[in-house]
């Protein structure tokens, strides 16, 4: 037989597509051709597998082997195809028995061992949802991939075990010889998701009224907005934010370890990310390190890294507007679209956005602002970065002030984080509850038209924010994030339905800023 077939599978972004990998052995002068719009480090997998195979004891046939990648015209990336090419080739000299739909996903060493790639999440989940389940990786990429239900994975650490597997004669094989662990060098091979540093709202002083923004925030999902002099806790309260929100579904959990796995840098996931990411990129991160984008097929940003998260922007008039506006469009829609030459990628970014600020460039305009050396226009020039249709998708914007002495020097007994969370889980489980039969979680998703609706508190509760809206201080989307607030106010006083104190509360933290909503 001179024709081997193996399969593999193609990323753009977090979509996998099958790709099958044919190898034919000519009778012409010996070369190796590839075909199928490889990219520059795919087209190098043929001096890899070369040496590889001969390495392993397996030499490729000295005559000319031609591997086409199908479908021809999608363009194909990256080294994760080399344990394709190499065994379709092999099948095609008959070296090994490859038969039947199985898959090949490893980088190759130039010794024959496997090496783990990126992205071994999705692309497992993108096979077994096309019919392929029987997946072979390299050793330290089987756990992540085990984690699909219904994935049938084999994992080895060199080509030799491969083709020993797969019916290769043992005596002719060479298996390289084990290389002692080295220390990771900083944290690079530390598995995805590490718990880090514990932070408890028991460490903030005072900021009652901030303490009660946050849990809102947290129990509905909203975003938030705090403006105040530095170290009045706005950062420690952002930080905290993680802490209070409930633990991952299994859905929501394999899309967020997918999102990792891709941009992993060499960590390895031995077990799905269960709590809720957070990501604090420095306001000098230009827009594709936050929405995503790069050479190619664009990587996802700190936007799509905090999915089913918090994203937090500490400093944001610092920020680019350009930057902050490209955050415009995921806030609505749950999910960023980049396109490039080389295809369209999509991920999910269904974030919290926490925002803080402070109240001028030199920071001191709070309270009676007496200190405070900057002009008006400066003042006015440092908050426009922060545009109005931006501020307008931010459901709560609160003034966090300077925490005072007897707060500070309290007798240290702040509640802490479990005892919120507790709460936010109970409020959490109650939207659920309401919200399943029209496909929501959580009260920062729910459709305008519910609010409205099916959903609409009663007429008295809603008398303060009709008239924001007739003086005109309250736009429709500032009306219906008005509603979901009040109904995470709701949940966590255990109301069936927001009352007026319910919703002025929510109208409150919607007004603080002073600027129309």
């Amino acid at each position: 037989m001179t024709l081997g077939r193996t399969y593999g599978v193609g990323l753009v972004g977090l979509d996998g597509r099958m790709v099958e990998v044919e190898a034919d052995i000519g009778q012409t002068l010996p070369s190796f051709v590839l075909l199928g719009l490889p990219d520059a480090s795919l087209n190098e997998a043929k001096d890899r597998v070369r040496s590889a195979a001969k390495n392993a004891g397996l030499p490729l046939s000295r005559r000319r082997i031609t591997v086409n990648l199908m479908p021809a015209d999608v363009h194909k990336r990256g080294s994760g195809f080399d344990l394709a090419i190499v065994m379709a080739a092999l099948a095609a000299a008959g070296d090994i028995r490859c038969s039947g739909r199985r898959v090949f996903i490893a980088e190759l060493g130039l010794d024959g061992r496997l090496r783990p790639v990126r992205g071994i999440l999705p692309a497992v989940m993108a096979a077994v949802e096309a019919g392929y389940p029987e997946i072979t990786v390299a050793e330290a990429n089987a756990d992540e991939a085990a984690l699909v239900p219904g994935a049938e994975v084999n994992g080895f650490g060199s080509l030799a075990e491969v083709a020993a597997f797969l019916g290769a004669a043992p005596e002719r094989l060479i298996f390289p010889p084990q290389i002692p662990d080295r220390p990771a060098e900083g944290g690079g091979d530390e598995p995805l998701g590490a718990p880090g540093r514990s932070r408890d709202m028991s460490d903030i002083a005072g900021q009652s009224e901030a303490r009660f923004a946050v849990e809102v925030a947290a129990a509905g999902a909203h975003h938030l907005l705090m403006t105040g002099p530095p170290g009045a806790g706005k950062t420690m309260l952002a930080e905290r934010l993680p802490s209070l929100l409930p633990n991952l579904s299994d859905a929501h959990a394999m899309e967020v370890t997918a999102i990792h796995s891709l941009v992993s840098g060499g960590r390895t996931c031995s077990q799905l990310l269960r709590r809720p990411p957070f990501e604090s990129p420095h306001h000098t991160a230009s827009s594709a390190a936050i929405i995503g984008g790069g050479s190619g097929i664009a990587r996802p940003g700190a936007a799509s890294r905090a999915h089913r998260g918090v994203l937090f922007l500490d400093e944001a008039p610092e920020y680019d507007r350009r930057v902050l506006d490209a955050l415009r469009q995921p806030l609505e829609s749950g999910k960023v679209e980049l396109h490039r030459a080389a295809g369209t990628a999509t991920y999910p970014a269904r974030f919290q956005l926490v925002l803080a600020a402070n109240p001028c460039p030199c920071g001191l305009a709070s309270g009676k602002g007496i200190d405070c050396t900057c002009t008006p226009q400066q003042r006015r020039r440092y908050f426009s970065r922060l545009s109005g249709p931006l501020l307008d998708r931010v459901d709560l914007q609160l003034q966090v002030q300077r925490v005072s002495l007897r707060e500070f020097a309290g007798d240290g007994r702040a509640e802490d984080s479990a005892a919120i969370a507790r709460r936010v889980d109970e409020a959490r489980k109650v939207q659920h509850a309401r919200l399943k039969d029209w496909g929501y979680g959580t009260n920062a998703e729910v459709a305008g038209n519910l609010l409205r609706g099916p959903l609409r508190p009663p007429p008295k509760a809603t008398v303060s924010l009709d008239r924001a809206m007739e003086r005109q201080t309250l736009t429709a989307r500032g009306y219906d994030r008005v509603l979901r607030v009040a109904w995470s106010v709701a949940d966590l006083a255990g109301h069936t339905a927001p009352d007026a104190d319910d919703v002025g509360q929510a109208l409150g933290f919607r007004q603080q800023q002073g600027e129309a909503a």
